[in-house]
């Protein structure tokens, strides 16, 4: 069903597309979905929520998107009893039984690559193809990960897109300053109860070999939020990777936030490998 909450009818930022709320065991859900073609579901990083991005419209070209809205994300309340991965895990076990999606393109980034990576060692028959967009979640002993749980807002973003948020604003910025950094709050709460401490999955130097999806690790080439070695300790860890590495805007370096700043490459970068796994699927 779809929500029609006096509580949206205030908004009208820029990429606002009201959401579809699907109730998944007890957790009313928010997703949107657009396009034609093969379906592929898209989850999204720490933020970056309440609207459908210009990626997502870039990759509706080509495919069938479903983007749904973690638990404590967007418009997905958080029960208190959800509090680890592991909850996580079975929720989109869930979200996918309830819309019935088998043999899908999963896309995840940032915070969402790291869930993404969850689902596919745990559920590897559900997909024909992975994407993992400037991951994080593997433990890389000789580099310090940058703090974003002791960062201001401007600093943070700044990090994020390599000293280009302020041309990004139409993305980044939804109600007011103030609306804007509670969200922000709630969201980052949540995220600090999947990864405040340790900021890695230490089960990962294993359980990622258990990925038997066509995987593609998409870096970027300075990663200020997350480290560059991140995207590798991925790609090596998983069998059937490829890390790629996406060349950023205009001569400078990509970013962390690739999908915000790149939404055109990185929609073609993930278009070019599920064209790559899907004839291979077919000539095996």
């Amino acid at each position: 069903m779809t929500d029609t909450t006096p509580g949206f009818a205030d908004r009208n930022w820029r990429y606002w597309t009201e959401p579809t709320i699907l109730d998944v065991a007890g957790v009313p859900t928010a997703y949107r979905r657009g396009g034609t073609g093969e379906t592929l579901v898209y989850l999204h990083g720490g933020g970056h929520t309440r609207a459908w991005t210009p990626l997502h419209r870039e990759l509706a070209h080509r495919f069938d998107v479903v983007a749904p809205e973690h638990p404590g994300f967007g418009d997905t309340p958080r029960p208190a009893a959800m509090d680890t991965w592991d909850d996580w895990i079975l929720h989109y076990d869930a979200f996918f039984r309830a819309l019935e999606l088998d043999r899908v393109h999963l896309v995840g980034t940032s915070l969402g690559a790291w869930l993404a990576a969850n689902l596919a060692l745990y559920y590897p028959e559900r997909y024909r193809s992975l994407t993992l967009i400037t991951p994080l979640g593997v433990r890389i002993p000789d580099e310090a990960l940058f703090d974003i749980f002791r960062t201001t807002p401007a600093e943070g973003l700044d990090r994020l897109l390599n000293g280009r948020a302020a041309a990004h604003q139409d993305q980044l910025a939804q109600q007011d300053d103030f609306e804007d950094a509670i969200q922000a709050f709630r969201e980052d709460s949540t995220a600090a109860l999947l990864m405040w401490n340790p900021r890695y999955d230490i089960k990962f130097d294993h359980r990622l070999a258990r990925i038997t999806a066509p995987t593609l690790v998409l870096a970027a080439e300075d990663d200020r939020t997350v480290g560059n070695q991140q995207a590798r300790g991925f790609a090596d860890r998983i069998p059937t990777a490829t890390l790629r590495v996406l060349p950023g805007p205009a001569g400078a370096p990509s970013s962390h936030g690739m999908v915000i700043d790149q939404p055109a490459e990185v929609a073609a970068a993930v278009s070019a490998h599920i064209a790559t796994a899907v004839t291979d699927q077919v000539t095996v």
